[in-house]
C-alpha cells in the first residue's frame, strides 16, 4: 500500500512538473514572439517618423519656389511682372519631369566606383516602393522628392539674375540642362558619394550643391546676356513691389527650416536637429543686422531690401556648416554674409552685370563662404553629423580655430572644382543657346516689355494695360496759339 501511495505521489509530481514546464514554455515562446514582434514595430515607427519629417521638410523647401517668386517679382520691373511669375512656377514642373527621368539617378544613383555620376534610379518608380534608400530610414522615393525640391531651387536662383530679358523657350531650355547636366553631377560628387565626398569635402545642406551651383550659373547667364534695356550703371532700377519682396523673404525664411533641419533625413538625433534649426536662425538673423547696418553706415538709410538680403545671406551662408559649429560662430558667418552680400553686388555693378535681384552675390558669394566656413568653424568631432557627412579622411576633424588647415584647404579645393565645373558648363549651355537665338529675348521684347511680348498680358492691367498693337496712336495736341496771334 505504502509503495502504491509513494508511486501515485510521483506519478502526480511529475504530472504537475509537466505542466509547469509546459505552462512556462508556452508563455516563454509567446514572450520571445512578443519581443519579435515589438521590434519590428520600433523599426517600422523608426522609418515612419523619419519619413514623415523628410516629407514635411521636403513641402516646405517646395514651397520656397513662392518665395522665390515673389522676392524676384518684387523686386523687378513690372513691365516683368508676369514673365517672373511663370518662369518660377514652370521651371518646378520641367525640373520635376527631367529630375525624375534622368537627374536623380545621376545624383544619388550608384557610380561603379567612378566618382563622377549616378547610373542607376533613373524612372524611379513602383519597383522602389519598398526599397530603402542606402544607409537611411526612408526609401528611394521618399529621397527623390525631397532632393526634387532641392534640385528645383537651383534654376530658380539663375532666373532672378537673368530676369526681364530672357527668352522664355531658352528658360526652358537651360532649366532643363541645369537638372540633368549640371545640378546633379555636383550633387553626386559631394552627396551622392562621389570623388569630392571621398576626398572628405562637406556640405551639410547645400551652401555648395545648390547655392554656389545656382549662383555661379545666374552670374554667367547674367554676362552673356547682356544687360536689361535701359539699365543705368551705378544705379539700381526702383523695385516695383517691395510688400511682395518681403513676403517672398519670409516664405523663404520659413522654408529654409526644410532646408537645413531637413537635411538631417530623418529625428533619429533630435539634438542634431535642434543645433541645425538654432543655428540657422541666428545665420538669418545675424545677416540682417549687419546688412542693414552696413547700408545705414554707408547712405544714412534704413534700407528694407538690404534687410531683406542680409537675411538670405546669412541663410545661405550657414547652410554648409550649421551641424558643425557652435551657435556663436552661426552669428559670425551671419555677419560676415550680411556685408559680402554688399560688396559681392557693388562687384558685379562695377563688372557690368546685370542682376537685378542681386542672386550671385547672395547665393554665389556666400555659397562659397559658408562653405569655407566649415573650414574655418567646424568643432572637432562634429564633421560625422548628417548622412552626407562621412567624408573620408576629413571625418571627425576640426576647422582652422582649432588648430587644423588641412579640412579648409579641403572645402577650398572642393569649392573651386565646383565653380570650374559650373562656369565651363554654363558658358556651353547658353553659348548654345545664343547660337540658336535663343538666349535674350526678341528687341521687340525690350522694346514693349517682356511681359506684353511673351505672354500678352500685364501684372496689372488696371494700372499697366497690355500693349496693343493695334491700338490708334493718339497723338499730343499741338501747341495753342497765344492769344493776339
Amino acid at each position: 500500500m505504502k509503495r502504491q501511495n509513494r508511486m501515485w505521489r510521483k506519478v502526480i509530481f511529475l504530472a504537475i512538473c509537466t505542466v509547469v514546464l509546459a505552462v512556462f514554455g508556452t508563455q516563454l515562446s509567446f514572450a520571445q514572439d512578443a519581443t519579435a514582434a515589438t521590434m519590428d514595430d520600433i523599426m517600422g515607427l523608426k522609418v515612419s517618423i523619419d519619413t514623415s519629417w523628410v516629407f514635411l521638410t521636403g513641402f516646405l523647401v517646395f514651397f520656397m519656389q513662392c518665395g522665390f517668386a515673389m522676392l524676384e517679382t518684387g523686386l523687378i520691373r513690372q513691365t516683368g511682372a508676369v514673365n517672373a511669375l511663370l518662369e518660377n512656377f514652370i521651371d518646378a514642373g520641367l525640373t520635376a519631369l527631367v529630375w525624375w527621368a534622368v537627374g536623380f539617378g545621376i545624383a544619388f544613383g550608384a557610380d561603379n566606383g567612378s566618382g563622377l555620376f549616378g547610373t542607376t534610379y533613373f524612372f524611379p518608380g513602383m519597383a522602389q516602393m519598398s526599397e530603402m534608400y542606402p544607409a537611411l530610414n526612408i526609401s528611394v522615393l521618399t529621397m527623390f522628392f525631397f532632393q526634387f525640391a532641392f534640385a528645383a531651387t537651383a534654376s530658380t536662383i539663375t532666373t532672378g539674375a537673368m530676369a526681364e530679358r530672357t527668352d522664355f523657350v531658352g528658360d526652358l531650355i537651360y532649366s532643363a540642362l541645369i537638372a540633368i547636366f549640371i545640378y546633379p553631377v555636383v550633387a553626386h560628387w559631394i552627396w551622392g558619394g562621389g570623388w569630392l565626398f571621398s576626398q572628405g569635402v562637406h556640405d551639410f545642406a547645400g551652401s555648395t550643391v545648390v547655392h554656389t551651383v545656382g549662383g555661379v550659373i545666374a552670374l554667367v547667364g547674367a554676362w552673356m546676356l547682356g544687360p536689361r534695356k535701359g539699365k543705368v550703371w551705378g544705379k539700381v532700377n526702383p523695385p516695383q513691389n517691395l510688400a511682395l519682396a518681403t513676403l517672398g523673404t519670409m516664405i523663404l525664411w520659413f522654408g529654409w527650416y526644410g532646408f537645413n533641419p531637413g537635411s538631417t533625413l530623418g529625428m533619429g538625433n533630435p539634438g542634431l536637429v535642434g543645433l541645425v534649426t538654432l543655428n540657422t536662425t541666428l545665420g538669418a538673423a545675424a545677416g540682417s543686422m549687419a546688412c542693414i547696418f552696413f547700408v545705414y553706415f554707408r547712405t544714412g538709410k534704413w534700407d528694407l531690401p538690404a534687410a531683406l538680403n542680409g537675411s538670405l545671406a546669412g541663410l545661405v551662408a550657414v547652410t554648409a556648416p550649421c551641424a558643425f559649429i557652435e551657435p556663436w560662430a552661426a552669428v559670425v558667418i551671419g555677419l560676415v554674409g550680411g556685408i559680402l552680400v554688399i560688396i559681392a553686388a557693388d562687384l558685379v555693378e562695377k563688372a557690368k552685370i546685370d542682376d537685378p535681384v542681386t542672386a550671385f552675390a547672395v547665393h554665389g558669394a556666400n555659397g562659397i563662404w559658408g562653405t569655407l566656413a566649415i573650414g574655418i568653424f567646424a568643432v572637432p568631432g562634429m564633421l560625422f553629423a548628417g548622412p552626407y557627412a562621412a567624408g573620408g579622411a576629413m571625418e571627425g576633424q576640426g576647422g582652422l580655430l582649432y588648430g587644423n588647415a588641412s579640412l579648409l584647404v579641403t572645402q577650398l579645393i572642393g569649392s573651386a572644382s565646383v565653380i570650374v565645373y559650373c562656369a565651363v558648363t554654363s558658358v556651353l549651355m547658353f553659348g548654345l543657346l545664343k547660337v540658336i537665338n535663343r538666349l535674350r529675348v526678341n528687341a521687340k521684347g525690350d522694346e514693349i516689355g517682356i511681359d506684353n511680348y511673351e505672354h500678352g498680358m500685364s501684372h496689372m492691367p488696371d494700372l499697366l494695360p497690355p500693349y496693343d498693337a493695334n491700338a490708334p496712336v493718339v497723338k499730343s495736341p499741338s501747341k495753342a496759339p497765344a492769344v493776339g496771334d
